[in-house]
């Protein structure tokens, strides 16, 4: 077994033979809330990452940090009893640019822990990373990680580990990952309810990736997968998390200019959040437990979802095919001078976001080989679950199957028109959520321009009388 352990741990951790620990306290950092520990905290990472890697260790206590940046082959190691605490004054936070383009990335964005064009690097341990965002006021509709910090944010990056630790409180979304290889996810508790845009975890453009063993609790988006660039989401395993949302607690969406591909997803336990004191989006019983989406081109396919455990929620499952069209890349307004990406890295040029907006995406995406299955919802929303796609672009080869359904129910037969006159919109370029349609022409599932999608041992209880049919379906066949 000796022999064997160590060639196993080199392939799981590969860092420089005889790596040492730099402690951020030798360094110069203090256990002192009143005290910027920024510096301190840099020089240990950068003699970490100079000798060739090891760990930065941050022991028990308390410290105070404004940006900081993480290179290669270094393991941020926080202690029992260690917690990191985010500045709350924004001169404190570094913009950082990077080279990578997405929908995401035109300007250069604040955030706590920061890295790009990395590899190896790991941020572990028992301690606390909390961002305290509720200092940074929204101050625009589109600000996160302008003037308010995301708490961590890896790009361009690869074999990354982020385990064990507890993350708190980001002033935007707590963890932003683009267009990374070989992330690993595990173990780790994300509480997010201090601000809005208050994710717990955004995947954007990954390749080959395991989150497991999370538990979170947000305001805005739980686990979401997102593609602001032409790179899909691709291959990635999510597992045994507990996820609880005041919006949607699974999420392939909004953004999907390249897409969804091989995503495999189940045992996941969706709940309500344990604080009910205070919300910033969604709905207090959270809008949805899964939703599956594109609606700015992309492709989504050959994605499973399993095993779920559902509690609340207004409209359960959503699957959505649209044509909001939002591009990754940016176009001037009609009194905006003419983009140039030179002119917009110049820190010193006039380049103002607010002059451009996306361009225009000209195609409709797809949806096609989505399998749900295993899925127990008790006290659900009386709104129901709906599969739809366009007229001439019909979601395909979609097969949900075993799914148990409790909601409050309720709607009579007086509702019923109102209910047909909401669902003539079909709202193709609008923002697409669970929720968009209010109550939906069936207590089960509604499923709309459809082709190929086959619903089996589908079970629908009410607590109060519906006149709704467990299942409608328009311009939607059956699998064959």
């Amino acid at each position: 077994m000796k022999k064997t352990l160590l060639p196993l741990l080199s392939l799981l951790w590969p860092v420089a033979a005889g790596a040492a620990d730099y402690n951020i306290v030798d360094y110069g950092a203090k256990s002192d809330t009143t005290v910027l520990s920024t510096t301190a905290v840099q020089r240990a990472v950068d003699a970490c990452s100079a000798a060739g890697g090891g760990r930065v260790v941050v022991p028990a206590g308390n410290y105070k940090i404004g940006s900081i940046v993480l290179m290669s082959r270094v393991h941020l190691y926080l202690e029992l009893g260690a917690t990191i605490y985010g500045s709350t004054r924004i001169e404190d936070y570094r913009p950082m640019k990077t080279d990578y383009v997405s929908l995401r990335t035109h300007t250069p964005t604040i955030q706590l822990i920061y890295a790009d064009k990395v590899s190896h690097v790991a941020i572990s341990g028992y301690g606390t990373i909390d961002g305290r965002g509720r200092a940074f006021p929204k101050l625009s509709w589109n600000d996160e990680g302008l003037t308010r910090p995301h708490l961590l944010r890896f790009i361009q990056s690869s074999d990354i580990t982020v385990s064990g630790i507890t993350l708190k409180n980001s002033g935007c979304w707590m963890q932003h990952y683009l267009a990374c290889d070989r992330l690993r996810i595990d173990g780790i508790k994300v509480v997010n309810r201090n601000n809005y845009n208050n994710d717990a975890l955004d995947l954007d453009g990954c390749h080959e990736v395991v989150v497991a063993n999370v538990i979170a609790d947000s305001d805005d988006d739980g686990i979401t997968l997102k593609s602001t660039s032409p790179r899909l989401c691709e291959n990635v395993r999510i597992s045994n998390c507990v996820v609880s949302s005041h919006c949607n607690a699974v999420k392939l969406g909004t953004e999907t200019n390249g897409g969804f591909r091989n995503i495999s997803i189940s045992g996941i336990v969706v709940k309500p959040s344990y604080d009910q004191r205070e919300k910033f989006f969604g709905q207090w019983n959270g809008s949805s437990a899964l939703s599956l989406e594109i609606v700015d081109g992309g492709l989504m396919e050959n994605v499973s979802v399993s095993d779920m455990t559902v509690e609340g929620t207004e409209a359960p499952i959503f699957v959505r095919l649209g044509n909001r069209g939002r591009g990754y890349e940016l176009e001037a307004k009609n009194t905006a001078p003419a983009i140039d990406r030179a002119q917009q890295d110049n820190e010193n040029s006039s380049f103002n976001i607010s002059d451009y907006s996306p361009k225009k995406v000209t195609h409709v995406g797809a949806i096609r080989g989505v399998r749900i299955s295993n899925i127990s919802i008790r006290h659900a929303g009386a709104m129901g679950c709906s599969i739809t796609g366009l007229e001439g672009h019909p979601v395909e080869d979609v097969w949900v199957e075993n799914v148990i359904i409790h909601h409050k129910g309720g709607v009579g037969a007086a509702d019923l028109p109102a209910i047909s006159e909401a669902m003539k919109d079909e709202k193709a370029a609008e923002y697409p959520e669970a929720t968009m349609w209010g109550n939906l022409p069936a207590k089960g599932f509604y499923v709309r321009h459809g082709r190929h999608v086959r619903l089996s041992n589908i079970v629908v209880q009410t607590e109060e009388s519906d006149v709704r049919p467990d299942i409608v379906r328009v311009d939607a066949a059956e699998a064959e």
